[in-house]
């Protein structure tokens, strides 16, 4: 196992490349240029990709209005004066200040440090569930979005092609666990682009399709107020959307999908929100963890009790200083904020200064419910259809890192205007070598 230990420079060790680890790194690289331009200061950016996925438009990539491409931001090109490098941190430690470095190919190493962030995000919460990881998929990555969409038009396909009305009904029965915003969007997005492609199918309408969303508790869209959250039930059920309030997944071996209600039937597709978790690097660190198995950390965004470590977004336990006893939600509105006060923090160490908290009022929440659709409660001013859908698009490509992004967002929206949304399944992209394999296969046989 190789060692890291080029210590003439302060050396900064980023753990994940999402919305903290950039925007961090993205700030850093800004405030501290001449020292990474005299030496004095190294940044490392540590994650498994080489982009930063704007989570907010999964659903809309997935619905086929924007290109999985331009909803991630290149770390390398975003970030010139930070060396990224691709693969997991499996161990931190931090009384010697090392974390060891496994890449994607060849051996692990130990990375020595000066300052480290802890910025790992988080990953889907599952529960032990017969069958869930047979036929569940998550909605977390664009890998998962973009799989997600192909598996639905291809269910379509599927029941287009078949005569045996079981497998028709199995084919087009969809469920979503999880009445969060990622389960609430996708299905909106995913359902609508399913009745805007079921057109073009002569056997299929839209009565075949079956939309079923499941919850554990007795509401939907929690974030947007218990107000908005029953409106947007309203809407899901005028829409034919089957929603189980107070329900759950219990089992779903084979397909065939068991709810806690008593209600059996069987589906091919299975997606999976029903809430996160801190990332697992955290179990192998010896950082001190809370009793919801996130980072102790402080209104300063540092580790509590240790020195030169910080934390921030879904894997750190932020407390919330605008409510005291509570803790800042894991979401994207606060990671942003938190990476700029981290950002500064790091800057502030360096050169001796006093800390400041990070304080900031939660203002609201936007949600899509599919093209022209939405739901928003924004500083107490709740709208919903259109102007909340212009509000949760306007909101979100504020927020998109880049310029290059925001220009390529708006320009696949405006072709959206323009053009009929593409309804082409494209599934074999996830098994590139299966056609290959299986003409080895034939010609082996001659």
């Amino acid at each position: 196992m190789g060692t890291d230990v080029n210590r003439k420079a302060k050396h900064i060790l980023i753990v994940g490349g999402g919305y903290v680890g950039l925007y961090t790194a993205l700030r850093l690289q800004r405030r501290l240029s001449r020292e990474l331009r005299d030496g004095s200061v190294r940044i490392t950016l540590a994650t498994p990709e080489s982009y930063m996925t704007y989570q907010p438009f999964l659903p809309e990539a997935a619905a086929g209005n924007l290109s999985p491409r331009h909803v991630v931001a290149p770390l390398r090109r975003v970030l010139p004066k930070v060396r990224i490098i691709n693969g997991k941190i499996t161990k931190v430690n931090h009384a010697a200040k090392t974390a060891t470095f496994q890449p994607a190919d060849g051996p692990r190493r130990d990375i020595a440090y000066d300052i480290i962030v802890m910025a790992a995000g988080s990953i889907s919460r599952t529960l032990p569930i017969p069958g869930l990881t047979d036929i569940g998929i998550g909605f977390r990555t664009v890998g998962e979005a973009i799989g997600l969409r192909n598996r639905v038009l291809h269910q379509l396909d599927v029941a287009e092609s078949v005569d045996d009305p079981d497998l028709r009904r199995r084919a087009l029965t969809f469920v979503v666990v999880g009445a969060g915003f990622a389960g609430v969007e996708a299905l909106a997005e995913l359902e609508d682009m399913s009745r805007d492609s079921i057109r073009y199918y002569r056997n299929l309408s839209p009565r075949d399709l079956r939309w079923v969303l499941v919850e554990a508790t007795d509401r939907v869209l929690p974030e947007v107020g218990p107000e908005m959250g029953r409106w947007t039930l309203e809407q899901l059920r005028e829409r034919g959307i089957d929603v189980r309030l107070n329900t759950r997944l219990e089992s779903c071996v084979g397909g065939k999908v068991v709810l806690s209600d008593g209600d059996v039937f069987e589906a091919d597709t299975l997606v999976w929100t029903a809430g996160v978790r801190a990332n697992p690097i955290i179990e192998s660190s010896d950082l001190p963890i809370d009793e919801r198995g996130r980072i102790k950390t402080t209104t300063w965004l540092t580790v509590a009790g240790v020195r030169d470590a910080f934390a921030a977004g879904d894997i750190a336990g932020v407390p919330d200083a605008t409510n005291p006893g509570r803790f800042c939600a894991p979401n994207a509105q606060h990671a942003v904020r938190q990476a700029k006060v981290l950002a500064d923090n790091i800057v502030r160490t360096l050169r001796g200064e006093e800390l400041v908290g990070y304080r900031h009022r939660y203002v609201g929440s936007v949600a899509g419910l599919g093209l022209h659709k939405g739901v928003a409660n924004v500083y107490g001013i709740k709208l919903r259809g259109f102007p909340a859908w212009f509000m949760h698009r306007t909101y979100h490509l504020s927020r998109m890192p880049t310029f290059n992004r925001k220009v390529r967002v708006v320009v696949d929206w405006t072709l959206a205007l323009l053009f009929k949304r593409e309804t082409i399944s494209l599934g074999e992209i996830h098994h590139p070598r299966d056609e290959f394999r299986a003409a080895v296969a034939t010609g082996r046989k001659h």
